[in-house]
């Protein structure tokens, strides 16, 4: 799960979320529509903004971390 590379000015680091449906699917290793599925029913931890949902990297491992009792 490596955050996506854009050109940044010096000294700015990335925002540590994942943006959309798509990018979080591919981030856990499962399908858009199961992905979608768990959101809506607020399986994972994301929340939408302007309609679009996002989740933060580290609250997505602390959750399967949790999950998964590592």
């Amino acid at each position: 799960m490596q955050p996506e590379t854009r050109s940044l000015p010096p000294g700015v680091q990335p925002i540590d979320l994942i943006w959309g449906i798509k990018g979080i699917a591919a981030a856990i290793g499962r399908t858009v529509r199961q992905t979608e599925i768990a959101l809506n029913k607020g399986e994972l931890p994301g929340r939408r903004v302007n309609g679009r949902w996002v989740v933060s990297r580290k609250k997505l491992i602390a959750h399967f971390e949790e999950v998964a009792n590592v």
